[in-house]
């Protein structure tokens, strides 16, 4: 009998997480409401505040899951690629690029812009940043097979995220991918003699 109610309550927190960010992606943070969160989940109120009695809580929590999720799907997508290391570090960088221009990413952004002005939100949100950039740069180390010992190549992960995540942010009003493509193919060049490849 505790596994099914176990089971039922993992499904309500899967559904309030992906409605988060499905709410915050449309609506942006003013309008993602717990409210509009939990009628986007098909779930209660009252459901909705026994699992995450704030919207902060349910909004790190919906960040926390769906980086996690995008970071193994980054592993699977990586690990399923062949060809030399060029042809390989050309589509792992197309991969995590789509990363930045995606709707975690979008939905990211919208706490992000919230917790400059919510000291509350930005209290708990610049540890979790912090870990979740860590991992990024782990899992950019991993799929790009670099070498984090050779000179540079530490700064120039660290760059590479630096520029996608730039490149999201221009992307976000109008369609930069044009753009986006000279400058990748740019950075690409420039990567390739870094990593040694």
């Amino acid at each position: 009998m505790r596994a099914p109610q176990q089971e039922r309550s993992r499904a309500t927190q899967q559904r309030l997480l992906e409605a988060t960010v499905d709410c915050l992606v449309l609506h942006g943070w003013s309008g993602a409401t717990t409210t509009v969160i939990a009628e986007r989940a098909g779930v209660s109120r009252g459901a909705q505040l026994h699992h995450y009695p704030t919207r902060a809580a349910l909004v790190l929590a919906a960040v926390t899951h769906l980086a996690e999720r995008r970071a193994d799907e980054i592993r699977t997508e990586a690990a399923a690629l062949t060809g030399d290391r060029d042809e390989r570090l050309d589509r792992v960088l197309d991969i995590l690029a789509a990363a930045f221009t995606g709707p975690l990413f979008v939905a990211a952004l919208e706490v992000w812009v919230a917790a400059r002005t919510d000291p509350e939100l930005r209290d708990a949100l610049v540890p979790l940043e912090a870990r979740v950039g860590r991992e990024m740069h782990r899992l950019t180390v991993e799929v790009l097979g670099a070498d984090e010992r050779r000179p540079g190549v530490r700064e120039a992960v660290q760059a590479t995220l630096d520029l996608l995540r730039g490149l999201g942010v221009a992307n976000l009003l109008t369609d930069d991918s044009h753009r986006r493509g000279l400058l990748l193919a740019a950075w690409k060049l420039q990567l390739t003699t870094i990593l040694g490849t």
